[in-house]
């Protein structure tokens, strides 16, 4: 190898000298590093069937990844959920709607993984009551205690676990996700109590949920406080992804060698018209675009419906996964920061025909995804080591 190599930037066209010893010991894979995505290979057998079925849970979505579950199995047969009141997104989800249906999404996962062991779960909700909707005053208080009960049934949707992904790729537009598929996604959601599902995949009507999507999330990369909140959780190449195990992770040759470079600043926003600006906004004016259809979850916006979100989310996650289909959370347009106001109210206008809500009876969009496939195959995305969300 030449002792100066000359790498051109994926994206940005702009060419940028790099001497080997910035790729000394560096692996030229975009692969995440295997001992940050190992629990996507299943659990090892545990005497403990808690902390078996929570090493499937632990793989639930959540906003950035943050992973803010806490498990307390200080009591035989019962698992304590709580939440970790550090990972939360004050700027994008300042009400922790968003970080609860996570939680949801966690408590589906562990119900589903318990009955595949015998068990079936006896759910309480809010045992000490709801959080408050100020972040900074939420406690250790429990988001649901669950019983260990005998003769679980065991669910179908189990096998697809380990199989879902999100997919944060564009989507293929030659290939239309039909009506018979989308029926079939909006049924899995009936059995959530306080959930309802809506959706369309019809071409013709597309075109302004693609565009509410790019519009809003313009107004989040551009606003610099809740941009800086994702460079904030950004993971670049293999040593921090490993390090932190949750996140952003990026691991492309082209993004970690402008980060060696000093060509990617994490301490303020892109600069309009800078490469890492260009690719912020590609990415996603190609993932709203690319949209072959489009899924929403609606209910009232207490506390116990924003859990019931994510329980309905993931199992059509599980569904769509089993039938091919990538179904990938666009939520930008119903983040309740002040800048977001006009895209809240039009997402409640084209998915609901309704304003936006004013009070939590109101019915409320909780969440809305695309739809379409995959060029290839969605990657699993790191998470932390089992030990780190449990207490006992």
């Amino acid at each position: 190898m030449d002792r100066r190599n000359f790498i051109k930037l994926a994206g940005g066209g702009v060419v940028v000298a790099a001497t080997t010893s910035h790729l000394t010991g560096c692996s030229l894979s975009s692969a995440y590093p295997a001992e940050a995505i190992e629990i996507w290979h299943g659990p090892q057998e545990n005497a403990d069937p808690r902390r078996w079925a929570l090493a499937y849970a632990i793989t639930a979505p959540n906003p950035h990844n943050l992973q803010p579950w806490i498990a307390d199995l200080h009591e035989p047969n019962v698992i304590t959920i709580r939440t970790d009141p550090t990972r939360v997104l004050p700027n994008t989800d300042p009400f922790g709607r968003q970080i609860l249906i996570g939680h949801g999404a966690f408590l589906e996962l562990l119900v589903i993984a318990l009955a595949q062991k015998g068990f079936s779960a006896e759910v309480a909700l809010w045992p000490e009551g709801e959080l408050s909707t100020q972040l900074q005053q939420w406690d250790q208080r429990p988001i649901a205690r669950i019983s260990l009960q005998a003769n679980g049934a065991k669910d179908p949707l189990f096998s697809q676990i380990l199989q879902r992904h999100t997919p944060k790729t564009d989507f293929d537009t030659s290939k239309a996700v039909d009506a018979t598929a989308l029926q079939q996604l909006l049924k899995t959601t009936e059995t959530t109590p306080g959930i309802r599902a809506g959706g369309t995949v019809d071409a013709e009507k597309l075109s302004p949920y693609r565009e509410l999507c790019w519009q809003a999330a313009q107004v989040e990369l551009l606003t610099p406080r809740t941009v800086m909140e994702s460079i904030h959780l950004t993971r670049v190449g293999p040593a921090e992804i490993l390090q932190h195990r949750d996140g952003i992770s990026l691991n492309s040759l082209p993004i970690r060698i402008m980060d060696t470079l000093g060509l990617f600043d994490r301490k303020n926003p892109p600069e309009k018209d800078s490469q890492a600006y260009k690719a912020m906004m590609s990415r996603y004016q190609g993932f709203s675009q690319s949209a072959m259809g489009f899924i929403w979850l609606s209910g009232t916006n207490h506390r116990s419906d924003q859990i019931q979100a994510g329980r309905a989310y993931v199992r059509m996650q599980l569904r769509a996964t089993e039938l091919g289909i990538g179904v990938h959370p666009l939520s930008q347009a119903l983040q309740e920061f002040p800048e977001m106001q006009a895209h809240y109210a039009t997402a409640h206008q084209i998915t609901l025909k309704r304003a936006a809500p004013k009070s939590a009876d109101d019915e409320t969009v909780q969440m809305f995804c695309r739809l379409g496939y995959t060029l290839k195959p969605a990657s699993a995305t790191p998470r932390r080591t089992l030990e780190k969300f449990i207490k006992v």
